[in-house]
């Protein structure tokens, strides 16, 4: 498990030095030389969801006893509730706690520093989540900021510790989830904890600003979405749609931010480079201070040039890219998602669960693939895996929606000749071309 780094290290070191004694913790290698293994797939924040066995249409079978991680912490009923009264239709939960989170804490550090200004929000976002009076709802929270309190907010995704230096979560909650009969079995979704509180800042943000009567001169609030309403992330909108759409709803219940409403502008990444600055630049013209995306973490290191010269906040619900930590950012990049060196060890956690004897790790070629593809397999060396025992391969995913589709079969056939028995698919929406290559290759998948 991953409750300690000391004792997972043990525990995943000890099933490494099983493996390669032959026994215990998977087939002895006559056998793997005998036959061809069933291979159990694995999956990561990226295509654990609902929405993703919609891309299998009538295939969709080929999913149950696939098992995966993402950032996610057990999510209150109420808190569930309150994101269908959104939208009635939502199916997954995935990053929506982290996209209210984003919200919330832009409103509030507008509110303690008396203005829009992108740069005096980038100042005290950081500080709204560490070394304050302690707050959890939107109301209170922005009762106390308007008093000129520090804060110390704890939402929904962020529940153990604030913020780092760099701008991101300090400690992690990951679930390790299960698909069942094409749908996620909810039964036997794992929580586990990750990361360090004592990595949380302990600096000083500038004074509060106590509001006075009426409005600010520099209000509303204006943010602005970058989200994958399409694109291969779209399976992932709803849900961090409606935490957005939660947040600013309760904000504005709530008195809103300097004696206004904040005002959302709407706006698509398309998971896709070239939408996503069509959208950074509408926002820019439009007045937005604060950007809440975008989805994937290569479309946020492809805008964030744009967004940091003109001065405003980039502040994502979903970016897990590890490289972002000390990305340059001018200090204006923020993220509620934690970053993939810590689910890089989940992940190694549920597959050598499994005992398996050959890995093959596959990723679309980006920098949240490839990082957290790389973040796996430094785990599984770590646990004592050699390196002959991981493949490591990589697609191009589609441009965009008119590209042709992916087309994975000599990936599929070389990890059937290679004779892995677990596959872990790094991917968005996409990502189920590389399932169908490996059935249609005559692998066997495991259920």
């Amino acid at each position: 498990m991953l409750v300690s780094p000391g004792s997972r290290v043990a525990a995943l070191a000890a099933c490494g030095a099983l493996l390669l004694a032959g026994a215990g913790c998977g087939a002895d290698k006559s056998e793997e030389a005998t036959t061809t293994p069933q291979v159990r797939l694995y999956g990561s924040d990226g295509n654990m969801t609902n929405a993703y066995a919609a891309e299998f249409k009538e295939r969709a079978d080929l999913l149950d006893g696939m098992k995966g991680t993402t950032p996610l912490t057990p999510l209150p009923e109420a808190f569930k509730n309150r994101l269908r009264a959104v939208d009635p239709k939502l199916t997954d939960y995935l990053y929506s706690a982290e996209s209210y989170d984003a919200v919330v804490i832009s409103a509030l550090a507008a509110q303690l520093a008396g203005s829009t200004d992108p740069a005096a929000i980038a100042k005290q976002i950081v500080g709204v989540t560490n070394n304050g009076e302690r707050c959890e709802k939107p109301a209170e929270c922005l009762r106390l900021a308007r008093n000129g309190r520090d804060i110390e907010y704890r939402g929904v995704s962020l529940n153990r510790a604030g913020f780092t230096d760099a701008g991101e979560p300090a400690t992690a909650s990951y679930a390790t989830l299960t698909f069942g009969e094409e749908k996620l079995d909810d039964g036997k979704t794992e929580f586990v904890g990750a990361g360090d509180e004592s990595a949380a800042s302990t600096k000083n943000p500038p004074r509060s600003h106590r509001q006075g009567g009426g409005k600010a001169p520099s209000a509303p609030l204006v943010l602005g979405g970058l989200l994958p309403r399409t694109g291969d992330l779209a399976i992932a909108y709803p849900p961090l749609a409606a935490g957005a759409a939660l947040a600013l709803k309760e904000i504005n219940a709530a008195g809103g931010v300097l004696g206004e409403d904040v005002r959302w502008v709407d706006g698509d990444d398309g998971t896709n480079p070239a939408v996503a600055k069509e959208t950074v630049e509408k926002h820019i013209a439009d007045g937005v201070h604060v950007i809440i995306g975008a989805g994937a973490s290569g479309i946020s290191r492809a805008v964030l040039p744009d967004v940091v010269a003109a001065g405003l906040v980039l502040f994502s619900p979903s970016n897990t890219d590890a490289g972002l930590t000390s990305v340059e950012d001018r200090g204006l990049y923020f993220r509620t998602a934690p970053p993939d060196s810590l689910q890089g060890r989940a992940l190694a956690d549920v597959i050598l669960r499994d005992g398996p004897h050959r890995i093959a790790l596959v990723a679309r070629k980006d920098s949240y693939g490839e990082g957290l593809q790389e973040n796996v397999r430094a785990e599984l060396e770590r646990a004592g895996i050699d390196g002959d025992r991981v493949k490591l391969l990589t697609y191009e995913p589609p441009a965009d929606a008119k590209a042709p589709p992916l087309d994975f079969t000599a990936g599929a056939r070389e990890i059937k000749e290679y004779g892995a028995d677990a596959v872990l698919v790094i991917g968005f929406g996409e990502s189920a071309q590389v399932i169908r290559a490996l059935a249609d290759s005559g692998v066997q998948i495991r259920h």
